[in-house]
């Protein structure tokens, strides 16, 4: 009736009732619980301490990989429900998008995926799908094995934003070699490569909030000043990162975007009360405008009906996606771009090497408890690696140069 089969509401391990459950309880979908243990992941929270764009810990301001997470799912909840997809699903997606993401946002990404080559590389979003199969703790298989959070078919497949292994010439995938079982079982049933419409839409939310709510961030910590934008530079880099449109094409829709009474109002921007205001309007005002935007472009094409899984993809105006594409490209010129950054995110990826190397030169010992079996059963020096980078990615900004350092005392 909703949507979702048996099928997609299926655990890939069978799970005991519950032992301290009194007589009556609340009864809770399935999907209404995979959101909530997506929530209370210890994964999650350490994305408390992880960068978005302005690292963690440098201001009280700027946004975390936590509270990013927290508003992709927020954004992708309510554009879900507008479409019809149950609005859990994509909730959950929303909040599991990032669980992946290693120490150092994607510059520790960077750093992992040359430590880890021999052993298949490293990606965020593969990561984030070992994260939910295997490494965080909640279900143990017959075997006693991991089975992560044991999450729906259907919520698993909504965190897939690239449903493909590492294949030449493609720098994003969604799997690695050692959990194409898991991915296997998944996306039974869907069609190869395309992602359902729960991910499209996660991942649309996760666009919104990253090109919105980073730029918020950069103009409240005065590395944007969106007044003085060299706009040649936004335009070039935006066609070249983010866009398939050109760069002039793109300068004529960022004089409009800059135009719109939003933004407008941003451009002698001082951090008092009023400018606060205006600029938290112009937050909600963008937001709004990019999730109306794909939610009547999808129904012009797909009708009125509910949308759920396989059943319509997610349509974006190209507009839209421009102005999208453009204000990623000034958070990436004005904020992760800026000259003092370069010398950093040198330092934190020459860290995340060496405690690779410490780790693996300590293992098992060195490793966390519930990662010991894992290197002691690993069969070969990749699968060992594999490990070893697990441990890394589970750490943050804050404990990775504490591990580092106590390992470095203890050589």
């Amino acid at each position: 009736m909703d949507g979702y089969s048996e099928h997609e509401r299926a655990r890939r391990v069978p799970e005991p009732a519950k032992r301290a459950q009194p007589p009556a309880t609340v009864a809770r979908t399935g999907f209404e619980r995979d959101r909530a243990r997506v929530l209370h992941s210890s994964a999650l929270r350490r994305l408390a301490a992880t960068t978005q764009v302005v690292a963690a810990g440098e201001a009280d301001f700027p946004r975390t990989r936590l509270t990013h997470s927290l508003e992709v799912a927020q954004i992708g909840r309510e554009i879900g429900a507008a479409l019809g997809c149950d609005a859990d699903v994509v909730d959950a997606a929303g909040l599991a998008h990032d669980l992946g993401h290693p120490p150092f946002g994607h510059n520790g990404e960077a750093a992992l995926d040359v430590v880890a080559r021999p052993c298949g590389g490293f990606e965020g979003n593969a990561q984030t799908l070992r994260v939910l199969t295997r490494l965080e703790a909640k279900v143990l298989d017959p075997d006693g094995g991991p089975a992560g959070l044991n999450l729906t078919r259907a919520v698993l497949d909504a965190t897939v934003k690239y449903p493909w292994p590492r294949r030449p010439g493609t720098r994003k995938f969604g799997v690695y070699a050692d959990d194409l079982a898991a991915f296997g079982w998944l996306r039974s049933g869907a069609p190869d490569g395309r992602r359902c419409l729960e991910a499209q839409v996660m991942d649309w939310a996760d666009d919104v909030a990253y090109s919105v709510h980073d730029v918020e961030d950069g103009v409240h910590a005065r590395h944007v000043r969106l007044g003085a934008l060299d706009r040649a530079a936004v335009c070039a880099l935006a066609a070249d990162l983010y866009s398939t449109e050109s760069a002039g094409d793109l300068a004529t829709v960022l004089d409009e975007l800059l135009a719109l009474p939003a933004l407008r109002d941003l451009a002698g921007y001082d951090g008092t009360r009023g400018a606060r205001v205006a600029l938290k309007r112009a937050t909600s005002e963008l937001t709004g405008r990019f999730a109306s935007a794909a939610v009547a472009a999808t129904r012009a094409v797909a009708g009125a009906g509910p949308l759920t899984r396989y059943a319509a993809d997610l349509a974006v105006p190209r507009r839209v996606a421009a102005e999208c594409a453009l204000l990623k490209a000034v958070a990436a010129r004005y904020v992760m771009g800026r000259t003092d950054i370069a010398s950093i995110q040198t330092r934190q990826r020459d860290l995340l090497t060496e405690l690779a190397a410490l780790l693996a030169d300590r293992a098992p010992d060195a490793l966390d408890p519930d990662l010991r079996p894992d290197w002691l059963a690993a069969p070969d020096d990749a699968a060992r690696l594999r490990v070893v980078v697990d441990q890394v990615a589970t750490l943050t900004d804050l404990s990775a140069p504490a591990r580092h350092a106590a390992l470095s005392v203890a050589r």
